[in-house]
């Protein structure tokens, strides 16, 4: 007898998660919604793999002993460094770039997958987690960014969120940038924390942003998050993108940089077609938007959900994000002599899919089962091996119960496998040629009506007894749509 000492714990890894037949239904459900409207605006898929060369990976390349944090790393018999990818964009600019000369240009395509981030899991932030992303690929146009915020608005409407409860927001880096340079901001990691504090400006208000701007700001808590150190005019240069004047604080800024002023010539061309297409109650332009990965480039985009659910603490709060993207001109032309235009959107298919599951809106009806052929009498495994081959050249899922139990517990396994239809057959059965059926959705309708166990007995509820011949055309029968 083995020591339990000896056994193994079953545990899950922090950060990851196991999914259940019924969310990777729903999850499936969604992803075809999303591809269908990819598909309407011309997108076509494509797959590239889970593993790449770090270096390709962007701006996590490995260090003498293994990669940066970030990303899941190996090296390889040849000494190559391999990373699990972190997004679906580098891989698609290292395989653009591959296949330059062969693909048509502008390149539109899709592709969802799972993603790696080699980070501190916690509430809500996942070690593994599925994208779905669409990209244009050789188009400068701002034509190309506003085609790919109105997909971004179609899909959320088809998945059932009604206009009014998101917004896609619009923003350019250039006129980030562009208010830097009016300021004369030029540190890397001073310009990193400048775009981390207007990040927090839905959340901390412009009192807050003022202090990150500054010296710093301590939380509720008593956490000190250290500031840009701007100086208090400099500050204000970059809160003329918070400012509420109609956008006359911004242009001011904006009139001193030629990059700034590119970018609101950008969003100004995005925000005309929008409204010619008729989309301005769904696109945006926000200046407070800035996106998080520094490859982005030009417009930058976020799909925002207005609605508000509870906390882990039970408050009331707005859901937010459910996916974004941006231009990103220099992805792709890190392996190529030229730079090559592109642009993209990212949807985060568990958050999305969790709010979905907040307004209700998210498909999670069982599946049925299915027909399950139970086992009356072990010595006929082969006539009922036959049953089931029967029902499955018809087209009907099938099983035959492969267990070791009685009826009783045949039957509970049935409806634990949502089987819509059990197909019994004992002795007296075979030897006059039929088979009692089962019908577990109406009979189950009907034995909520009946009160007595010897009424339930005489009334057999959902079950009818037709000859063998008949299998397949009574259990279709018994599948159709019911009342």
């Amino acid at each position: 007898m083995s020591n339990k000492a000896d056994k193994l714990k079953a545990r899950l890894p922090r950060g990851l998660s196991d999914r259940t037949a019924g969310e990777l239904r729903a999850t499936e459900r969604m992803l075809a919604t999303i591809r269908r409207v990819y598909e309407r605006y011309g997108f076509e898929p494509v797959e590239t793999p889970l593993i790449e060369y770090t270096d390709a990976l962007g701006k996590f390349l490995p260090d003498q002993d293994r990669p940066n944090e970030g990303v899941f790393s190996f090296q390889d018999d040849d000494e190559q460094w391999l990373s699990l990818r972190y997004d679906l964009t580098a891989p698609l600019a290292r395989y653009v770039a591959e296949n330059y000369d062969r693909l048509p240009k502008p390149y539109r395509s899709y592709r969802a997958g799972w993603v790696f981030r080699n980070e501190k899991p916690g509430p809500g932030r996942f070690r593994q987690f599925m994208q779905f992303d669409a990209d244009t690929v050789g188009a400068s146009s701002p034509a190309a960014d506003a085609e790919i915020c109105m997909m971004a608005a179609d899909t959320l409407i088809e998945l059932g969120v009604p206009a009014g409860q998101f917004m896609v927001k619009v923003n350019s880096r250039r006129v980030l940038d562009g208010v830097m340079e009016a300021a004369s901001i030029a540190d890397a990691h001073q310009r990193l924390t400048v775009l981390r504090a207007i990040d927090k400006f839905d959340r901390l208000g412009i009192a807050g942003v003022r202090d990150l701007l500054g010296a710093g700001r301590k939380d509720e808590s008593g956490d000190f998050t250290r500031g840009a150190g701007l100086t208090p005019s400099q500050a204000e240069i970059v809160l003329s993108v918070l400012a509420d004047d109609g956008g006359a604080s911004l242009g001011a800024a904006l009139a001193r940089s030629s990059t700034g002023a590119a970018g609101r010539d950008e969003l100004a061309t995005i925000g005309d077609l929008v409204r010619a297409a008729g989309y301005e109650d769904r696109v945006q332009i926000d200046p407070t938007v800035v996106r998080g990965l520094e490859y982005y480039t030009g417009a930058v985009f976020e799909a925002q959900l207005t609605f508000e659910v509870p906390n882990e603490r039970g408050q009331p709060v707005v859901f937010g994000s459910v996916g974004g993207g941006g231009r990103y001109d220099g992805l792709v032309g890190r392996f190529m002599k030229e730079n090559v235009p592109a642009t993209g959107f990212s949807v985060g298919v568990s958050r999305l899919a969790a709010a979905l599951s907040a307004i209700g809106k998210l498909d999670m009806r069982d599946a049925a089962g299915p027909v399950v052929v139970l086992v009356m009498d072990k010595a006929r495994l082969a006539d009922y091996q036959r049953m089931v081959a029967t029902l499955r050249a018809a087209g009907i899922p099938a099983e035959m119960y492969l267990g070791e139990s009685g009826m009783r517990a045949q039957m509970k396994y049935a409806d634990r496998r949502q089987s819509p239809v059990a197909v019994i057959q004992g002795e007296d059965e075979k030897a006059r040629g039929v088979v009692q059926l089962k019908d577990l959705v109406e009979g189950a309708r009907i034995a909520a009506g009946i009160s007595g166990h010897d009424e339930y007995r005489e009334a057999r509820p959902g079950q009818v007894e037709v000859a063998e011949g008949q299998l397949v055309a009574e259990v279709r029968a018994m599948l159709g749509p019911k009342p």
